[in-house]
C-alpha cells in the first residue's frame, strides 16, 4: 500500500516505521522543517513502571520490548530507581513492589546502600528506593533523525518537511504548497495541534493540551546509571494507587502549585535533564516560572549530595492527553483516514506499540 504519515513526531514516525515494516511505500509530511514538539522536549523515558493496570500497562510493556528492537538508536536498558527520603515514601514502595505484577514491572525495594550500589551517584538524603529494571532510555533529540535514516535505506520511504496539511479527503492530502498526496491508508498524527484541520475534520476530542517546564544541566561529572525520580512520583503515576499513598504528607507549596514531581535522566553527552511541572488550564502562559527551577535544583541536590552543574537549558513543553480513559485516540475521520493523538506524557514510552496497534487495527 501507500501510506501518507502527516506529523514528523515520535508518534507519525513510528507509524511511518511500522508502515516500511510492513512493506508499504511511506510519505511522512512535517509542518516543520524538524520537529520542535513534545517528542524532541522530553525525558526520553521509555517507561514502564507506574502505568495503570489494563490496556495502559500492556501497551507500555510490548513498547519497551519493540524499542529493543529498533537499530541505529541509542537504547540503555538501564532501569530507574524512584528514590524515597521519608518513611511514608517508603511506605508506598513496599506496597508496589507487592503488587501482583511486580515481577513482570521489574519492581523490587532496596534500602539506601542497595540504591546506592545501582547508583553510586546518589550520595544524598535517602531511606531506599523502588527499582524498576523495565524501564529504559533513549535519546530524545536524536530518535528521530537516527529513525529516519533507517527509514531511508529501505528505499520505500520519503521524508517531506515544511508542508502544513490544508485538506484531507479519503485517499489524498493536499498542503500548503497546493500539492496532492495520495495514498491508500492516511495517518494523522498531529500531536497537541488540535484546532483548525483537526476540529474541522471531528467533533470534539475527549483530549486536553498540557504544558510543562523542564532544563537541563552543564555535564556532571559523575555517571548516573539509571533514570531517577523522587517520591512526588508516586503520586503522579496509577500504578502507585493505594493505602500507602494516601499517607502521604502533602507536597511542598511550589511542587503542588505546579503538580510537581522529579525526572532526572543524564544524557549520553553527561548533562542532566531534569523536571517538570504540569500545567492542565489553558490559555497557558508564554513564559516560564523560576520557582518551579528553584525548588527542583534544591531536591536533586539533597538526592545527589553535591552541588548541581550550571544549568544550561531551559524549556516549555505541550502535549496532548486522552482524557477518556483511552490509552490513545484514534478516530476514522474520513475513509481510511485515522486520527491518532492523545498518548499524552507516554508517548515517547508507548510510540512502537501503538503504530503497531494502528495498523493491526486497520488490516484486521
Amino acid at each position: 500500500m501507500r501510506v501518507v504519515v502527516v506529523g514528523g513526531g515520535v508518534l507519525g514516525t513510528f507509524h511511518a516505521w511500522e508502515a516500511v515494516r510492513r512493506g508499504h511505500e511511506v510519505l511522512q509530511v512535517e509542518r516543520e522543517l524538524e520537529p520542535r514538539g513534545a517528542s524532541v522536549r522530553n525525558f526520553g523515558l521509555v517507561w514502564v513502571s507506574g502505568r495503570a493496570d489494563g490496556p495502559e500497562a500492556e501497551t507500555a510493556q510490548r513498547a519497551r520490548d519493540l524499542w529493543e528492537q529498533v537499530p541505529g538508536i541509542s537504547f540503555r536498558p538501564a532501569g530507574s530507581l524512584t528514590v524515597c527520603r521519608t518513611e511514608e515514601e517508603l511506605a508506598v514502595a513496599k506496597e508496589a513492589a507487592s503488587r501482583p505484577d511486580a515481577a513482570a514491572r521489574g519492581f523490587q525495594v532496596l534500602d539506601a546502600e542497595q540504591a546506592r550500589e545501582h547508583n553510586p551517584a546518589l550520595k544524598g538524603d535517602l531511606r531506599g528506593a523502588l527499582w524498576c529494571t523495565r524501564d529504559a532510555i533513549v535519546e530524545p533529540r536524536e530518535v528521530l533523525p537516527a529513525l529516519r535514516a533507517e527509514l531511508l535505506e529501505s528505499g520505500r520511504y520519503r521524508f517531506q518537511p515544511g508542508r502544513e496539511v490544508r485538506s484531507v479527503a479519503a485517499g489524498s492530502i493536499t498542503d500548503d504548497h497546493g500539492e496532492t498526496h495520495h495514498g491508500d491508508l492516511i495517518y494523522l498524527c498531529t500531536g497537541a495541534w488540535h484546532s483548525g484541520l483537526v476540529r474541522e475534520l471531528t467533533s470534539e476530542l475527549p483530549v486536553r493540551r498540557v504544558r510543562l517546564q523542564m532544563m537541563q544541566t552543564a555535564p556532571l561529572d559523575d555517571r548516573l546509571t539509571t533514570a531517577v525520580a523522587d517520591g512526588d512520583s508516586f503520586r503522579y503515576y496509577p500504578a502507585y494507587a493505594g493505602p500507602a499513598l494516601q499517607d502521604l504528607p502533602p507536597q511542598a507549596p511550589v511542587a503542588e502549585t505546579n503538580a510537581m514531581q522529579l525526572l532526572m535522566v543524564q544524557r549520553t553527552h553527561g548533562g542532566l535533564t531534569i523536571g517538570d511541572t504540569h500545567e492542565y488550564a489553558e490559555p497557558f502562559g508564554f513564559d516560564v516560572q523560576t520557582d518551579p527551577y528553584d525548588y527542583l535544583e534544591q531536591t536533586v541536590e539533597r538526592i545527589l549530595g553535591r552541588r548541581l552543574p550550571r544549568i544550561t537549558r531551559r524549556w516549555a513543553g505541550v502535549y496532548s492527553q486522552a482524557t477518556g480513559g483511552e490509552v490513545v485516540v484514534r478516530r476514522e475521520v474520513a475513509a481510511g483516514v485515522h486520527l491518532v493523538t492523545g498518548p499524552g506524557g507516554r508517548g515517547m514510552t508507548m510510540a512502537p506499540a501503538i503504530a503497531e496497534a494502528s495498523f493491526e487495527a486497520v488490516t484486521a
